[in-house]
């Protein structure tokens, strides 16, 4: 696909990207995501990094993944749109993609971390309840899981970190009540994140 950006300074970037990207086939391509190279394009006269957002979707067929990501600027209409396609999982935005790609990565179950994700950011917002705090999953270590918070201070992560034992008790939890009020909660439709309990009034 084909498609121009206008640059600030008048200049009309070209840009090509693929509509939909096989990971098996190109696992280079898993790589910018995790470095944050992906989709980045450089204005020849300027200088100046756009990272432009369009929709794509990612097949990932060893690790069972058939994913559309639709660009932050769409989150509303996703939210309207009352289309149910239950082929596909939905991330709403790049940097929702690069989380749940290293999540499925390290053979983590997603429910569980935008679950654990909620937990935290309760906390986070009961200390900070004036912050508008995100919450990303970093890595799975011998210390557990980490998480990392911004939006508490400037120019600042913190870090969060839950023990192995706490996923490993919420995941048999969820096969046992996979129903159950808190993992509904975090899913509409085909989209599961921990942005559907933040966002309230998307959802009206």
């Amino acid at each position: 696909m084909k498609t121009n950006i206008n640059c600030l300074c008048g200049t009309n970037v070209s840009v090509e990207y693929k509509e939909e990207i096989d990971l098996d086939s190109h696992p280079e391509i898993l790589e910018k995501i995790f470095m944050g190279n992906f989709m980045s394009y450089k204005c020849s006269f300027c200088g100046k990094q756009h990272k432009p957002e369009y929709k794509i979707k990612i097949i990932w067929n060893s690790k069972n993944l058939n994913m559309e990501v639709l660009p932050e600027l769409d989150r509303g209409e996703f939210y309207r749109n009352k289309k149910e396609n239950p082929s596909v999982e939905t991330v709403i935005g790049y940097p929702e993609m690069a989380d749940r790609l290293a999540i499925i990565n390290d053979n983590l179950e997603p429910v569980i971390i935008e679950t654990l994700k909620s937990f935290l950011l309760d906390k986070a917002i009961e200390n900070y309840p004036d912050k508008e705090i995100n919450i990303w999953y970093n890595n799975k270590n011998a210390n557990g899981i980490e998480f990392h918070l911004d939006g508490i201070r400037n120019d600042e992560v913190a870090v969060m970190r839950v023990p192995m034992e706490m996923y490993e008790k919420s995941l048999e939890d969820f096969r046992k009540r996979p129903k159950n009020d808190i993992y509904a909660s975090l899913r509409v439709r085909s989209y599961l994140s921990v942005q559907n309990i933040l966002r309230h009034d998307a959802l009206k």
